[in-house]
């Protein structure tokens, strides 16, 4: 199995302030537009690409909605005429529309012939086993409005997609459709993020894993994949029992992943029979407190020996970064009651709850940039 691209494929570009930064930080500098003038004063450059932002994941959003990938893909190449005719577009619009992509690195330019490049044929062709495609659009069509209120988040510390004062959760009178978007973007960011994991995360001395809150299957599709002797269970609500085993059922892992429908603050107790328990992407959606209910839980339902495995985007102790997670944590205020949290607070509730001993394990993935490895004696 050929390993993931290590950098980060975030949607969301890293930057930074200052200009020695940016390429450490990943931010593209051109020469033809510097942060400072030939005079070596600053210019305002740095923000125009913050506040432009939006123009480039407008612009991918726009091309995956048109499936531009996929007609590439099937069709090896076109020229602007032709691409007009496969997208139904305008001469004038194809033209921009080609272009700014070309200027994103989601085509390359041959002659007159446009290509996909091997980023957009590998994560943005339709029916490929690592489609990135519908996240792109889970975050466009849903995410992106919700974003436009995102200062009426900040003043109501409260999220505006749902209100915690009338629904028990996010999913709770959710719009069927946008549920349907919500669950695939999210299998379609977790399996491409679960095969880093499954590839860093050494995990060969586990038998029986249960995925706490892990709707969809992504992680234990590539750590079945990965470790032929694992059997494995993911635990989720109800109502996305058929989404997880349909998932489950199209990797042919019937007979090694099953469903426990469930929740995992009403329940009063999580299954037990397992040797590892992951939370992988489930806590950043929760309080400080109602995330120790669950690490709690969970270090109740683990043997001795046994091992809780988190994965999340961490922030820095000091809170300074990194920006992908300092983001999503922008992100969570819009969308949830939590945040993204530092691996020394998660240290601070593994130790609380009873776990002997935590292992931290960095890696870059699209949603996740580590673990933390509890555990119990």
């Amino acid at each position: 199995m050929d390993r993931l691209d290590q950098t980060s494929t975030s949607l969301i570009p890293a930057l930074a302030v200052r200009e020695e930064s940016l390429t450490e930080k990943g931010f593209i500098m051109h020469a033809s537009n510097p942060l400072v003038n030939p005079s070596g004063e600053l210019t305002p450059a740095h923000l125009m690409r913050l506040v432009s932002g939006f123009w480039a994941a407008k612009t991918l959003a726009a091309a995956v909605e048109l499936d531009l990938f996929s007609h590439f893909a099937r069709a090896g190449g076109a020229t602007q005429s032709q691409a007009a005719r496969l997208l139904r577009l305008e001469p004038r619009a194809t033209d921009i529309l080609l272009s700014a992509c070309a200027g994103l690195g989601l085509l390359s330019k041959d002659g007159e012939v446009y290509h996909n490049t091997e980023l957009s044929d590998r994560f943005l062709v339709r029916g490929h086993p690592y489609y990135f495609g519908g996240f792109v659009r889970m975050i466009d069509v849903r995410n992106y409005p919700a974003w436009l209120r995102v200062a009426e988040a900040l003043r109501s510390n409260r999220p505006v997609t749902w209100d915690p004062s009338e629904q028990s959760s996010i999913f709770v009178g959710e719009d069927p459709v946008l549920l349907d978007t919500f669950w695939e973007g999210m299998y379609c960011l977790s399996i491409t993020t679960a095969r880093v994991f499954a590839e860093c995360v050494p995990l060969e001395q586990s038998r029986r894993l249960l995925d706490v809150g892990g709707g969809g299957g992504a992680y234990t599709i590539e750590l079945c994949r990965r470790y032929p002797d694992l059997h494995t269970a993911v635990y989720d609500l109800p109502l996305v029992s058929d989404i997880t085993m349909k998932k489950v059922k199209k990797a042919g892992l019937t007979d090694r992943i099953k469903m426990i429908p469930g929740d995992f603050f009403s329940d009063p107790a999580l299954p037990t029979g397992y040797d590892t328990l992951l939370l992988s992407m489930v806590l950043h959606d929760w309080s400080e407190a109602e995330c120790q209910t669950i690490i709690g839980k969970c270090r109740a339902a683990l043997p001795p020996g046994g091992t809780l495995a988190i994965t999340e985007l961490f922030v820095d102790d000091d809170k300074s970064g990194p920006l992908d997670a300092t983001l999503m944590g922008m992100n969570m205020l819009v969308e949830t009651i939590g945040r993204n949290y530092t691996r020394a607070e998660y240290r601070r509730w593994l130790d609380k709850a009873g776990f002997a001993e935590v292992t931290a394990i960095d890696f870059n993935a699209p949603a996740t940039n580590g673990a933390l490895l509890a555990r119990v004696d």
